[in-house]
């Protein structure tokens, strides 16, 4: 029986590195190339979220610089601007660190508009950025964008899902810059696009209204608004959806020569999921300039400036959840043993539940010398049955433990600590910061890592309280 490191060995690069985040150095497993985790469990203990926010600057900085470089090779006469989807990760940790990296804002709620109004009167959103305010519109959301418009912010671009928005909009007080969002057709619903997007966008005779409607206005339609989906990898099935999308920018600005601003939505996958990823970032930010240019060239259209959203590239990778495995239990005959974490899976990854076939890098920090098994993770802070890891035929290999057939004189010593990571995007989102959760499995305690003024700063948040949270449900002290 092979070791875990045996184990492991094949997937490892001659640097030691599993990815560009995740090495094995001297027996250690060190992320983003400086943090020992293990070292920080002996520091802090375990469970243990960890926010590393200067992998969020490495990955925008990384991928503005893709475009720059695109644009230089292929004399590509738009601009390019980077818009962080703030929906995968609000904490302002994050988001701070986006914007510090150059990133623009990109929102889907009136929650969300409030947060960046209060970061633009901070000092912390330029007034030079772009607000792009995506999503259907409800009242609330209607006015905290004509609130941030009128105190002066020009750049806040709500982007219209229908008619009726721009008649809410009509009365601000101030000109301001839209986009629209293109509804997919019955036929991208059928070559396998997430259905839940047929509900968003307008169709063309929709958009043709608008724009006559516009035109009398003193508001101005500046930006086309196309989405395809998450996690792209088939650049091929991308470009032809750009292309498609071009066609619908193409025919609106027949009616609205205002219009500069392509957004080619978001999609771009991230590696934090997996450690075999590839993508070539580079060479698809170079196809896809040349392929906007050559469209826009044959049909006689100026070079849009390209707008891209970022979400779980952006963060995900910055977040990881460290448990420890408080006991050992075997499983049913022929089948892996149970190995139960001191947290909640469900609350601290709750992708695993809402997303089809969602997986995260999984990996031991210790015992890396005991025989390699395969595994299930079960969470202890919850009795759902749902609580458990990996699921479906995705199969877990972990080190062997004390209880699972190890003979006396070779069981480790000590608890074993497991790390998931490409934990950053949208999971406290959806599991919800702060309140109860399932089973009243408490927050973890929450190290944040960032820099501030030049400075490497690191903070923790302690564990969420019981007293909080019996607060939270109305049970006031007696």
């Amino acid at each position: 029986m092979p070791s875990y490191l045996e184990y492991l060995a094949p997937r490892l690069d001659a640097a030691g590195q599993l990815n560009d985040s995740i090495g094995i150095h001297e027996g250690r497993v060190i992320f983003a190339g400086e943090v020992d985790l293990l070292e920080l469990v002996g520091r802090y203990g375990a469970p243990l979220e960890v926010s590393f926010c200067p992998q969020i600057t490495r990955r925008i900085t990384s991928m503005r610089a893709h475009f720059a470089l695109a644009r230089e090779r292929t004399g590509y006469r738009g601009e390019f601007v980077y818009a962080y989807a703030t929906k995968a990760n609000f904490a302002e940790e994050v988001v701070r660190s986006a914007l510090d990296a150059g990133a623009h804002y990109e929102t889907s709620s009136a929650f969300d508009v409030r947060i960046a109004h209060r970061l633009w009167r901070a000092g912390l959103l330029p007034a030079d950025r772009f607000i792009f305010c995506n999503g259907s519109k409800e009242p609330p959301y209607i006015a905290a964008i004509r609130e941030l418009r009128e105190a002066g912010f020009a750049r806040v671009v709500p982007i219209l899902d229908d008619l009726e928005e721009f008649e809410q909009l009509a009365g601000c007080a101030a000109p301001l810059l839209l986009g629209v969002r293109e509804r997919k057709d019955a036929g991208d619903m059928a070559a396998g696009i997430t259905y839940g997007y047929d509900r968003f966008g307008m169709a063309p005779d929709e958009l043709d209204r608008l724009a006559a409607r516009v035109a009398g206005t003193p508001h101005t339609l500046a930006l086309y608004h196309a989405m395809v989906g998450s996690q792209l990898h088939d650049q091929e099935f991308w470009l032809g959806e750009v292309r498609e999308s071009l066609a619908g920018y193409a025919r609106l600005r027949e009616r609205a020569p205002s219009l500069s601003y392509f957004n080619f939505g978001g999609g771009m996958p991230t590696g934090a999921y997996d450690i075999g990823f590839r993508f070539d970032y580079a060479g698809f930010a170079e196809r896809l300039l040349r392929e906007v240019a050559g469209w826009c060239g044959a049909r006689g259209i100026a070079q849009p400036h390209l707008v891209g959203e970022f979400g779980r590239y952006s963060v995900a990778d910055h977040g990881v959840h460290i448990f420890e495995v408080g006991r050992a239990k075997p499983g049913q005959p022929g089948k892996p043993p149970w190995y139960l974490l001191n947290g909640s899976l469900m609350v601290a990854l709750p992708d695993i539940l809402i997303v089809a076939g969602q997986h995260f890098i999984c990996l031991p920090l210790n015992h890396l010398g005991a025989p390699a098994v395969p595994v299930v993770l079960g969470g202890r802070r919850t009795c759902d049955s749902d609580d458990f890891y990996p699921r479906g035929d995705t199969e877990l290999v972990l080190p062997l433990i004390a209880g699972q057939g190890l003979g006396a004189g070779a069981q480790p010593a000590g608890p074993l600590y497991i790390a998931f990571f490409g934990t950053g995007g949208y999971q406290a989102m959806l599991a919800g910061e702060g309140g109860a959760h399932h089973c009243l499995a408490p927050e973890a305690p929450k190290l944040i890592i960032e820099d501030r003024a030049g400075e490497r700063s690191t903070r923790l948040v302690g564990e969420q309280s019981w007293e909080d949270v019996l607060n939270e449900l109305g049970y006031s002290a007696g």
